[in-house]
Order: C-alpha cells, then structure tokens, then sequence
C-alpha cells in the first residue's frame, strides 16, 4: 500500500525532526524540498496529500496543482500565506497552530511596552554615544499609563491580563471578544484615542491591511508609542515612519515589518526611534519543539479522523441492509 505523502515547503529557523519522526511513525513518506517557491512545490510535491509550511506561498496554482492534496497545515496561527478561499473550493482544509507561543509572544510584547516606556533603547543608544544624560527622553510613570490592546485572541488576552496590574488603565477592542477581568471594552477608534501605548494582536486580513494608517496615528495622543507582534502590515509603514519623523509617535516597538527580512535601508529598521527584532516574538526552547510537534499532529490526526469518518460513513451505508435480512 503506498503511504501518504507529506511535505515540508521551507523550514525557516526550527528543526523538523520530531515532527518528521511522528509523521514517519504515523506512516507518511516525508520529504523536504528545496526553497519553498511555488514552482518548487509544484515539482516536488505534485503527488503530496499534506504540506506543512513555514512562509511559503500557497496559491491557488499550487492548490491546482495538486490533485491528492488534502490539508494545509501553518506553522503558526496566521494563515495569511495560503489562498483559503481556493483551498475551501478545492476541499482542502487549512489547520494552524494557534497556542504554541502565547506565553512567549505575549512576554515578548510586555517587554517592549515596558521598554518603551521607560526609555531603555533611546537612552542606551544616548549612553553608547558619549552622552550621559536622560533627561532628554520622555519617561513615564507606568501607574499612569493607558495600554491599549487591539485584538482579545489568545496572545492579546495573555497580554492585556499581564499589563493590567502594572499600569493605570487597560482598554481594548475586539468585535468578537469580551475582555479579561480588569480591562474595558471600547470601540476602535476609542482605543486609539485613549492608549499612550497601543499593542496589536490582530490577524492580518483585507479589513485588517493598514488598520493603523495616517489617520489612526494621527489620532493617537501626541507622544504615544506602539507595539506590533502581530503582522507588519497592520500598520501603513510610511505613515509609521513619517509620525515618527514628526514626534507624534515617540517610538515604535516592532517585532514584524510588512516586508520580511527588511529591504536595504529600511527606514524604519534605521529609524532612531525604533526597537526592531526579527520576527522572534514566538521563539523559545519550548515553542519551537510545540510548533513542529503540533503542526505534524494536525496532520496526523486529520487524516485519522479523515479514515474513521470514511469507516464510519461504509459502515452506516451497509446497516440498512443488515436491519432489512434480520428483520
């Protein structure tokens, strides 16, 4: 019996191997090709029933091209690489990794707020320049800070509940979540007006593209900063660059950026107003074995449940007749 074919499209920083030895113990034929380009999948993995991707392009012409293909599965909780749409029209099911790194991202998001707040890049860089003296930063007293938090999924409620004893006020919004304990529910624009920090955990999607544009900036409080670990395209980067420029926003924490890595002389990454890390928000000893593990996982169980719905589905097609001999 030929076994099922899973393969890995690109493996961006984490090791696959506990995820290829439970695929190879649960009976696929693993494989790992070569850069992940659609035109790479295509050759490589035209027979392939699951891909487990990190950044690569699923497109509706890999979908097409791929007539046994069955399920999708992310390597992270965003699924803003692959068509979903042509997956949906083709029956492919797209599965993500949802909680590997809350605690991590979430972390990761605290440490710049409170970075932020208190200085600590732009007065290392005044230190490392010669220049000893703070009194040149605007520093706060968190217990009279507004945070606020754009998105109440898993990491943006980790998040929100790790700020709030910290800080005089915590609003958020989110249209299809409560908030925690201790934090207020506002409406967008709300938020926006009212944070002196504004943290984003927000999926990216056509509604969420540029959600902090020119306008949405403009109508922070003068002095504000933001925090993004989300996606890099929630923000409009020129309009980000360009409050920055003028002093409205005082700093930007940004773990994302809209294009990853950065082009030469992103100005934002060159920004003296700006923390950037590389997209490592969800990295740790122990989320880095949970994404691989969980992703295969998802493959695994999918297609099991996938033969017990099949044997459930004979096994009820062949009862009317055993009810019509017996009777």
């Amino acid at each position: 019996m030929t076994r099922p074919v899973a393969a890995y499209t690109d493996i961006v920083d984490l090791d696959p191997a506990p995820g290829v030895a439970l695929l190879e113990q649960s009976g696929f034929e693993v494989r790992i090709l070569d850069d992940g380009s659609p035109a790479d999948i295509i050759a490589q993995a035209a027979d392939a029933q699951a891909l487990l991707i990190g950044y690569a392009p699923v497109t509706a012409q890999v979908i097409e091209a791929l007539p046994r293909l069955r399920v999708v599965a992310t390597q992270s909780a965003g699924v803003d690489t692959v068509d979903v749409a042509a997956c949906a029209a083709h029956g492919v099911e797209v599965m993500n990794v949802p909680g590997a790194a809350t605690e991590e991202v979430a972390s990761h998001a605290l440490a710049m707020t409170l970075s932020l707040l208190r200085g600590l890049p732009m007065l290392d860089r005044e230190v490392r320049a010669g220049r000893w003296d703070g009194s040149r930063e605007r520093l706060h007293r968190l217990s009279e800070v507004t945070v606020g938090v754009l998105g109440l999924g898993r990491i943006g409620r980790a998040y929100a509940s790790a700020v709030r004893p910290l800080v005089d006020r915590v609003v958020a919004y989110d249209p299809l979540a409560s908030p925690p304990p201790g934090v207020e529910a506002m409406s967008l624009d709300e938020v926006v007006a009212a944070a002196t920090v504004l943290s984003l955990h927000l999926p990216l999607t056509e509604k969420t593209r540029h959600l902090l544009d020119r306008d949405r900036l403009g109508a922070m409080p003068a002095g504000s900063f933001v925090v993004n670990v989300a996606r890099g395209a929630l923000i409009d980067s020129e309009a980000l660059r360009e409050a920055l420029d003028s002093g409205h926003i005082t700093a930007a924490a940004l773990d994302v950026l809209e294009h990853e890595p950065p082009r030469p002389n992103d100005p934002l990454v060159a920004h003296p107003r700006t923390v950037v890390t590389p997209h490592a928000a969800y990295l740790s000893p122990a989320s880095a074995r949970d994404y691989v593990v969980l992703q295969a996982r998802n493959v695994v169980t999918f297609f099991a449940e996938r033969a017990n719905h099949e044997h459930d589905t004979a096994s009820f097609s062949a009862s009317p007749t055993r009810q019509e001999t017996s009777s």
